[in-house]
């Protein structure tokens, strides 16, 4: 009877520490626009955001989580007016609340926000690496709460929405993400292009997927759905096995399943600094290289 006390009470004990750590229901996010714009050299990102939301109760405010943001911007749209809106940090929980001064009522709203974050050496959220030769690039790793280091956001697995992804990056960067490329335009400014890509599927937070860099792939299909295999410059011929291999796989798994792959494109690419061994982001796989070391 002591032990399942004791067991009881610990139970009792994480459970209050996991509600903690998690978002008020107020809201529910509907889809992100979000646009990045990393900067290598610097380490660090630009970044702007609007989140389309649906509010279940009225409120004054809203939680997202947040880490490693710095807000230079924020404003709330609801009801046919807009607010700035004031933040407050806690870093413990990784969370910002937004703060207007007249509540809004349940119903549709918009989350616009401007912000500025860290390329960090992590490898985890919106990180930096290097090639074998020096060569910097950007990469993502967002399972399982570091979406958050990337973008404000609902960080919790049962918060789905579509992205609607932009990245600006320079003119010799090949950007990859989730979803197929609608345009690929030079600017703002000198030697940068800008690179936007389709709506997504509604997804987890921590499946949203971007690799900036000099990247070179080979390609092949399967079922009618192009796959490539991508790696860094000098590299691509080694990951003629893996096209061949996901090919094979995606054939299969249409035929075993009765269901067609739900996706427009399928993309792999292996990165030299990747701290899990794969992660499975929605139509952009990422991995360490082992299969592509010579």
């Amino acid at each position: 009877m002591k032990h399942f006390l004791q067991l009881s009470i610990f139970v009792l004990l994480l459970s209050c520490l996991a509600g903690a750590q998690r978002l008020p229901q107020i809201a529910v996010p509907e889809n992100y626009t979000l646009t990045f714009a990393p900067d290598l050299d610097k380490g660090n990102f630009a970044g702007e955001e609007t989140i389309k939301v649906k509010l279940l109760q009225r409120t004054s405010q809203i939680v997202l989580n947040s880490a490693d943001i710095d807000f230079q911007e924020a404003s709330i749209t609801g009801g046919g007016a807009t607010q700035k809106a004031a933040v407050t940090f806690d870093k413990e929980k990784e969370t910002a609340t937004l703060a207007v001064e007249k509540s809004l009522g349940a119903g549709l709203a918009t989350i616009h926000i401007k912000y500025a974050g860290i390329l960090n050496s992590e490898m985890r959220g919106f990180y930096m690496g290097k090639d074998d030769q020096g060569r910097k690039y950007a990469a993502t790793q967002f399972e399982s709460t570091d979406a958050r280091r990337a973008f404000p956001s609902f960080d919790e697995p049962a918060y789905k929405a579509t992205f609607d992804i932009t990245v600006i990056a320079e003119s010799e960067h090949t950007v990859i993400s989730n979803t197929k490329v609608l345009s690929d335009t030079p600017g703002p400014g000198a030697n940068k292009h800008t690179v936007r890509f389709s709506t997504s599927p509604k997804m987890s937070s921590y499946l949203a997927a971007i690799a900036v860099g000099q990247f070179e792939y080979i390609e092949g299909s399967a079922d009618g759905i192009p796959v490539r295999i991508y790696s860094t410059p000098g590299k691509k011929q080694l990951g003629k096995f893996a096209l061949e291999a996901t090919e094979n796989f995606l054939r299969y798994f249409d035929q075993y399943f009765g269901i067609k792959y739900p996706y427009g494109k399928l993309d792999l690419i292996g990165l030299p600094d990747f701290s899990a061994g794969a992660m499975e982001n929605i139509a952009l796989i990422t991995s360490r290289r082992p299969w592509l070391q010579q």
